[in-house]
């Protein structure tokens, strides 16, 4: 299923969580991508869904998040590469040059790979959220040189400097290297 966009809340009460997540899906019809705790101590909350529907839940969520809401985000037309690099079912056919980008927080992180991907013709490889990171994110990305430069810069914009960790383009990485990328 393609939704043309998604909503993501990031919150620090777990328990929190789970009454955002069940607030959101009751107030508009959209899907759970992902609603759990993540590091240290969070909880990740990803929708998906058309705008308006994303809008509605999202409006929501964000009241009833209150004051334990860390940051929240919503990307209308949503590229298509996010989703499958989000779940661990992005298919890469071939490792070329390698970006990473890394963040201090999911939500930038998935705001950064969108516009990435948007900027240039790359494919996502994966993008990590959290869990067992220390509450950072980062996403790899492949594609020729002059389009993974491209697209970190189209990365770089599109977050705020101060969640911005690292970028890092590896031009011709090692073929030893390339499984670990999965």
């Amino acid at each position: 299923m393609k939704e043309p966009a998604i909503g993501v809340i990031e919150l620090n009460s777990l328990a929190r969580g789970f009454v955002v997540t069940d607030v959101m899906v009751k107030k508009a019809p959209v899907r759970i991508v992902s609603s759990h705790p993540i590091c240290p101590g969070k909880f990740l909350i990803v929708i998906a869904g058309e705008v308006d529907d994303i809008n509605e839940a999202m409006e929501a969520g964000r009241h009833y998040g209150g004051y334990t809401m860390n940051d929240f985000v919503l990307i209308e037309n949503l590229h298509p590469y996010i989703l499958p690099a989000m779940q661990g079912s992005a298919e890469v056919p071939e490792i070329r040059a390698l970006g990473i980008v890394e963040t201090y927080a999911s939500p930038s992180a998935i705001v950064a790979a969108d516009a990435a991907c948007k900027a240039a013709g790359v494919r996502l490889i994966e993008l990590r959220l959290a869990n067992g990171l220390g509450g950072k994110a980062y996403f790899t990305m492949t594609g020729d040189l002059h389009e993974v430069q491209a697209a970190m810069e189209g990365a770089v914009k599109a977050i705020d400097s101060g969640l911005l960790i690292r970028t890092e383009t590896i031009a011709a990485p090692h073929d030893q290297l390339k499984p670990t990328l999965y």
